[in-house]
């Protein structure tokens, strides 16, 4: 039984392919999946699913790093946030790689993308490329401001360092892996995949993108996630049904659990 902590549905939705996709995740033993929005039409979508398949599917909702040129409107996203499938803030987080000539503007919006986590005391599923030391000081003053950083949220499809995954780690963050883990190449990620604590550990698709070996260059769905706990199985050791069991755990521990990280200043 398997958790799928990050799914991006709206090229499926777009196609009319969403029930089956579903479908044929349900069949590989992938039973929970969170649906993540990034942008407004993302976000809306996220919700929309989440209320056709409760139970199955959950939503993130929030203001990618792709927004920051944009003028947010954080009043609906405040509005979406209060819908009972939403069960973090996400996708949300710093990339300048392809978005360099926002830097100061991804700052701003991710330190009110966290603002909202904190105050809606909701976890949140962040993305960083080529942005370590940024993400890291927001993420070290967030997680000052929750009385519960351990379930603070989590880095997706984490290609980082091992002193990166120690940094989260220290603050209490889970660390998500995907598909590139599978990837030949791939051995200092494997080999950082091995330091993380079991009991932090969480897998995704990030589909449609990233597709596992043997599925790479084809478009990834929440079925494929399966692939991603063999590899972590296979690299620590132990059976794929232990995996299954250790990641889903904690993505339900993180995600599904009544509690939320509290905030040391609710809002008011």
């Amino acid at each position: 039984m398997y958790f799928d902590t990050h799914v991006h549905l709206d090229e499926f939705e777009a196609e009319g392919l969403t029930e089956a996709v579903i479908e044929r995740a349900q069949e590989a033993g992938v039973t929970r999946m969170l649906a993540v929005g990034g942008n407004p039409e993302a976000n809306r979508l996220a919700v929309e699913l989440c209320g056709r398949y409760p139970e199955i599917l959950f939503a993130a909702i929030g203001l990618d790093r792709d927004q920051a040129d944009q003028a947010p409107d954080l009043a609906e996203l405040t509005s979406l946030a209060q819908a009972a499938g939403v069960r973090a803030i996400g996708e949300i987080g710093l990339d300048y790689h392809y978005h360099p000539e926002t830097v100061a503007a991804q700052r701003n919006l991710f330190e009110a993308m966290l603002e909202l986590a904190r105050d809606r005391r909701l976890p949140v599923m962040i993305h960083s490329r080529e942005a370590e030391e940024d993400t890291l000081a927001l993420l070290r003053a967030y997680a000052e401001t929750l009385t519960d950083p351990s379930r603070a949220g989590a880095l997706h499809c984490f290609t980082g360092s091992r002193r990166m995954a120690k940094a989260l780690l220290d603050l209490g963050f889970y660390i998500s892996f995907s598909g590139i883990l599978t990837f030949p190449g791939a051995v200092e990620l494997q080999e950082v995949s091995n330091y993380v604590p079991e009991d932090r550990l969480l897998i995704e698709t990030d589909c449609p993108y990233l597709a596992p070996v043997p599925h790479r260059g084809k478009r990834n769905e929440p079925a494929y996630v399966v692939r991603v706990a063999e590899k972590l199985a296979e690299l620590r050791g132990k059976s794929v049904e232990e995996m299954a069991q250790i990641t889903r755990n904690n993505a339900s521990i993180l995600l599904l659990a009544d509690g939320r990280a509290m905030a040391r200043h609710p809002a008011s």
